[in-house]
């Protein structure tokens, strides 16, 4: 790894693909908010990510690895937040009118998502998710949890998911 520059910051970070879980820093900007960086406009094709630990699935049990860097396509990415505890703000405003939040689940490969989205009052989640076009979906108030590894369990106040790389259920 390169040494920091002096605009630049450490942010620890987990990432979700359909067959994985990366738990690792990224460097980032001082002045990027972390928990909307794969939103920007400066988000890498690779993700490089520092000492990663990762957790694959695909076989009969979950395996572990470590590296001392890796980068993972961004395509591939399915949900993205930061480690808790974070103090990163939220991406909306309280006072916007007109915008409610809707529980819903959200699988990404075996990941279990239990939060909320923000939507019109307008609109349903069937016709939201059907007009949405961005790249990047936000998670609210999210508890994160996997059969397979029954000890994980996370919440976080936000984090992105890409919508075309997950499904979305209602209870």
């Amino acid at each position: 790894m390169k040494p920091l520059e002096p605009d630049e910051k450490i942010a620890l970070v987990m990432l979700y693909t359909n067959t994985s879980l990366v738990r690792g820093e990224i460097v980032v900007k001082i002045s990027q908010r972390v928990n909307i960086w794969l939103r920007s406009q400066g988000a890498p094709n690779y993700i490089h990510v520092l000492r990663p630990q990762v957790i694959s699935f695909g076989g009969a049990s979950p395996r572990t690895s470590s590296f001392s860097e890796m980068f993972l396509p961004g395509a591939q990415v399915a949900g993205f937040h930061t480690v808790p505890p974070s103090d990163e703000p939220l991406d909306y405003e309280m006072s916007e009118t007109h915008r409610m939040m809707q529980p819903l689940d959200i699988l990404i490969g075996t990941f279990l998502l239990k939060g909320k989205i923000r939507l019109s009052t307008q609109m349903d989640i069937a016709t939201s998710l059907d007009v949405t076009r961005a790249g990047w979906m936000s998670v609210y108030d999210a508890d994160i949890t996997n059969p397979n590894l029954p000890q994980f369990n996370m919440h976080v106040p936000m984090l992105l998911v890409n919508p075309t790389l997950v499904t979305f259920g209602l209870a």
